[in-house]
């Protein structure tokens, strides 16, 4: 997990070394699609912390707004692997992303016109389906920037400036709320940010038609088949997504046990979003330096957010949340960047989206299980987030043996 020796020769350079326009030409690049992430997740995820209250104003019951949720979010990991396997089989890297954006930004604003729940469900859904065609692609575009920038760099990069998108956007939300603008006027506000996605993005596919044309060759064997590392490290990685609590059941405990005053509870959000960002970064370079290290040691800091968030006062709950934004910066910025190395170019978005499909789906078993054990009894949440996350590790220890 080592960066390769910046003398190491570039047949695709002049004299067949390595230049320092080689290394801005990825670096432009990485900050382009960074650029893009963070207006992206501005959209939608300033959008995700009304659709439910807004479903609800438009009359869908507390099931329905549970089944659309987790629907959507099913489907957006759950895609990832067709539509990786897609990108690889077609080589049309560029335009399954564009047309997976395009269907995200357009979707959000309009939500401000729906009149009726089924409508603004299956935008809903449909945000999420455009999130699922993007993602592998996306990332695998991105992957040929790390052997010039080192993957953790590169993913740290890219997840920060997300995270910061994700700070922004819902702030712009609540702000609107505030000036009782109401959920139309908070969606509606949104297309801004979605439409310079589209533009940046737009500018990003005219500056760099070939990504691939920046990877200068990592010596990774392209064998048949998915190499078996691969597997251990989805068994570790999906037992840390399984004991993951959703912030809307985290939120949902701070309104019952009235730990946190109610407008202070997206607030409390915002920072785990500015948390994960300034984390991904540092992570990020750890990763280059470390390898899988940095994964074990934060997982060993991340199983402490389940007794501070559920069993501890306001005090321990606002560090919880921190440590909790920590997991997330790890979870979507490091943990790629891992996966990068497993395999050749020619099948990264198809590993990419399996990844992600495996993962998504046992977060979604573990929330369904976290909720259930939340109702019976809050200890027993604790007990089970925190067991799962401590037998990751011998499993990351494993992947960082054969690494």
């Amino acid at each position: 997990m080592t960066v390769p020796d910046r003398r190491e020769r570039n047949p695709a350079a002049p004299g067949g070394t390595r230049t320092a326009p080689a290394r801005g030409s990825a670096l432009r690049f990485v900050l382009l699609i960074g650029v893009v992430s963070m207006f992206s997740d501005m959209t939608h995820e300033g959008a995700r912390g009304i659709t439910g209250p807004f479903l609800g104003s438009l009359g869908a019951s507390g099931l329905v707004v549970a089944l659309v949720a987790g629907t959507g979010e099913l489907l957006g990991y759950a895609l990832r692997f067709v539509f990786g396997y897609a990108a690889d089989r077609t080589g049309r890297y560029w335009p399954i992303t564009a047309v997976g954006y395009l269907v995200q930004m357009v979707a959000v604003p309009l939500l401000a016109l729906a009149g009726y729940w089924p409508v603004a469900a299956v935008l809903i859904i449909a945000e999420r389906g455009g999130r699922a065609m993007r993602n592998p692609a996306r990332d695998a575009m991105l992957a040929h920037a790390t052997a010039e920038l080192g993957r953790g760099w590169v993913f740290g990069v890219r997840e920060a400036l997300d995270a910061a998108g994700a700070t922004v956007g819902p702030l712009i939300v609540a702000g609107v709320l505030a000036l009782h603008g109401g959920y139309r006027v908070g969606f509606a506000v949104l297309a801004m940010p979605a439409v310079l996605t589209l533009v940046v993005l737009a500018g990003a596919w005219r500056q760099y038609p070939r990504p691939a044309e920046l990877d200068i060759g990592e010596d990774i064997p392209d064998r048949h088949g998915i190499p078996r590392v691969f597997w251990i490290y989805l068994a570790g990685m999906g037992l840390i997504g399984a004991a993951y609590a959703d912030y809307p059941l985290i939120a949902y405990h701070f309104g019952q046990a009235h730990l946190i005053a109610t407008p202070w509870i997206p607030v409390l959000y915002a920072g785990a979003m500015a948390t994960e960002a300034l984390a991904a970064l540092a992570l990020g370079r750890l990763f280059d330096r470390w390898g899988v290290r940095t994964v074990v040691g934060a997982t060993l800091l991340t199983a402490c957010f389940p007794p501070l968030v559920f069993l501890g006062g306001a005090g321990a709950a606002v560090v919880g949340v921190v440590v909790w934004g920590l997991g997330m910066a790890v979870q979507e910025s490091v943990v790629k960047a891992a996966v990068t190395g497993m395999v050749g170019a020619r099948r990264r978005a198809s590993v990419f989206g399996l990844f992600d499909t495996g993962f998504g789906v046992c977060w979604f078993a573990g929330s369904l299980a976290l909720g259930a054990l939340y109702d019976r009894s809050v200890t027993d949440l604790v007990i089970f987030s925190v067991a799962l996350q401590l037998a990751a590790i011998p499993l990351l220890l494993v992947v960082r043996r054969i690494r």
